[in-house]
């Protein structure tokens, strides 16, 4: 499934990218070779271990490489007073009786733990596009629930590309 990223997610990937090829892969193979010169390979902690990072770094590179073969390019074309990417909103959950703050993210950089939702995720989608004030059903299985958008601001927060 391709990932949808902004822009700037595919900015910090290809980062990420560079700086795992070019700084980190000649570390960790030289941390190979210095381990498989202590001898015996059989019981030799450190040469596995070093090469489990090597490989942990490899499997990341491609990884990140084949999402951005693959992503669709997300462009926020929400107005300032509307759901959209990078800003936070208040939503008031009418069935809890209780607001949360989120910040509206892709899915690349969801985590709902620290906030951060995914345009992708139901609430997600749901949202996007509305106005303060707005009451919007998300759509759940074979149900639902209503959310009220309580207020919507602009996110200059820098998010990290989540790690698998």
């Amino acid at each position: 499934m391709a990932e949808t990223l902004t822009k700037e997610d595919i900015k910090k990937i290809e980062a990420e990218i560079e700086e795992r090829k070019l700084v980190l892969r000649p570390q960790l193979i030289e941390a190979v070779k210095e381990a498989r010169a202590h001898g015996d390979l059989s019981e030799n902690f450190e040469y596995y271990a070093a090469k489990r990072e090597k490989n942990k770094n490899e499997s990341r590179i491609n990884y990140l490489e084949r999402m951005l073969r693959f992503c669709n390019v997300y462009e926020d074309k929400t107005e300032d007073d509307q759901v959209g990417i990078d800003k936070v909103v208040e939503l008031y959950f009418e069935e809890d009786d209780e607001s949360e703050k989120f910040k509206i993210v892709t899915s690349i950089r969801g985590d709902s733990l620290e906030g951060r939702l995914s345009i992708e995720s139901p609430i997600g989608k749901a949202i996007v596009g509305k106005k303060k004030g707005d009451r919007v059903r998300v759509p759940v299985g074979d149900g639902g629930y209503f959310v009220k958008i309580m207020s919507i601001e602009i996110s200059n927060d820098e998010d990290e590309i989540r790690s698998f």
